[in-house]
């Protein structure tokens, strides 16, 4: 299938506006991608820690296990249980898909690489935390991965305009962003420059990314995130 054309300008291609099942299948094959990088890494590498706060590779792996096992009455239950305490609710659902050992944690990976199950929501904010999330676990790593540009642009292109798991819009409110290596443009002021993957890392609040950002906007950016 041939993807639409870009829309110039507008923080993000057409690929923003297909069918959701579309969106799936890029979020399938993201995790498709992240399990074979998985399969590869000793013991050492699953206690590392990753760019998502205090939880290591396997935890991160067992997250994205239980975001993609849970839909929307499941989800509501949890988070009522938890009192609203999102942090709460995220580690209660992260231990239960974390195995004994990292080999028992992949292989639960495995079993959610093709679902479609998630919390409310539109589909490009859980397109967003695979690709996220999946550089969580890589960067540490010294994983490099060539996200498909269209994947990457849609979850910039959502990421410039709603909050929603991550407060990415506010992260960049008056900053003007451009992609070097594709159409992605959004908002207006401080011109900031990168790759559009090191974009929608700063987006989610990823300092590591920060290194590979130009412009006389960066410092801006910079001042944003909390130590």
């Amino acid at each position: 299938m041939v993807p639409p054309p870009f829309s110039p300008g507008t923080g993000g291609p057409v690929f923003q506006n297909r069918p959701r099942s579309l969106l799936w299948e890029a979020a399938h094959a993201e995790r498709a991608a992240l399990a074979d990088d998985l399969a590869l890494l000793d013991g050492g590498q699953w206690a590392r820690q990753s760019l998502c706060g205090r939880w290591t590779v396997q935890d991160v792996t067992a997250h994205l296990t239980a975001a993609a096992s849970l839909g929307p009455a499941r989800w509501f239950s949890s988070v009522i249980g938890a009192r609203f305490d999102f942090d709460l609710h995220n580690d209660r659902r992260m231990a239960e898909h974390r195995g004994a050992t990292p080999a028992e944690t992949l292989a639960q990976f495995r079993t959610i690489i093709n679902s479609s199950a998630s919390a409310p929501g539109p589909t490009e904010a859980w397109l967003g935390e695979v690709v996220v999330h999946s550089e969580d676990i890589r960067r540490p790593l010294g994983i490099l991965r060539d996200v498909p540009l269209d994947t990457v642009t849609a979850v910039a292109g959502f990421y410039a305009r709603r909050n929603l798991a991550v407060p990415s819009r506010t992260m960049v409110e008056g900053l003007r962003l451009e992609a070097v290596d594709g159409p992605f443009a959004a908002g207006t002021g401080p011109l900031v420059t990168g790759t559009t993957l090191a974009l929608t890392m700063a987006m989610a609040g990823r300092a590591a990314y920060l290194a590979e950002l130009t412009g006389p906007g960066v410092e801006t950016l910079r001042s944003r995130f909390v130590p």
